[in-house]
């Protein structure tokens, strides 16, 4: 298993799916303003803060708002978004991902969550998997979102691992490159066209072993 001894999971679209979540908020906030925002439009905010996401949204319905504007749109959508994941459970973690954690908790790997995500413990505690994680590292501890690799460097610090001791899973391009600039190992979790810069790209971790982690 060569050097690895941490793994480090980003949250939306490896652990849980709630980018259709993200999504239903993002289009009702459309709606509202008065605009269409598409699934293929969406693709655009993944890994994308929470503000830079309204920016790029903004300029889909081709808006412009002042800054007090902007923050309360902002608000809006994340309450929205906040009432449909109080609704989420155990059944919304995706295939195999428990089954992978176990593993690595039987084989004294230790794990982290590295997520730009201010709801993180929400979702987290709405699926039980808060136990599992040695660290968790959201976005109310960073202030540089990805692919500035803040949440992966801050996530090995808190473990204690030297970041090229560590793996990062991710389904972003800007999370892939976090990783990339932390130092850090790096699966991706979806497109190899799109997570080309991954040094491994899996469909998602039903019947993943441990051997992933052979670099």
């Amino acid at each position: 298993m060569n050097n690895i001894k941490a793994c480090i999971f980003d949250l939306d679209g490896v652990v849980v799916d709630t980018a259709k979540y993200h999504y239903l908020a993002w289009k009702r906030l459309a709606n509202e303003l008065g605009f269409e925002f598409t699934q293929n439009d969406n693709e655009r905010l993944k890994g994308v803060s929470r503000m830079d996401s309204l920016e790029i949204l903004l300029k889909i319905g081709n808006k412009d708002f002042d800054e007090k504007t902007k923050i309360e749109l902002a608000a809006k959508k994340n309450n929205w978004y906040v009432s449909y994941i109080t609704n989420m459970d155990e059944s919304e973690i995706l295939p195999g991902v428990k089954t992978f954690i176990k593993h690595l908790r039987d084989n004294d790997i230790k794990i982290a969550l590295g997520s730009v995500s201010k709801n993180a413990m929400l979702i987290l505690k709405k699926i039980n998997l808060v136990p599992y994680f040695d660290s968790i590292i959201d976005g109310t501890k960073v202030t540089n979102a990805k692919p500035n690799p803040e949440v992966f460097l801050k996530a090995a610090k808190e473990l204690n691992m030297n970041p090229s001791s560590c793996v990062v899973f991710e389904d972003a391009a800007a999370g892939i490159e976090a990783a990339i600039r932390a130092g850090m190992h790096s699966v991706g979790i979806g497109s190899k066209f799109i997570l080309y810069k991954a040094d491994k790209v899996i469909c998602g971790f039903e019947n993943i072993k441990l051997d992933i982690l052979n670099f």
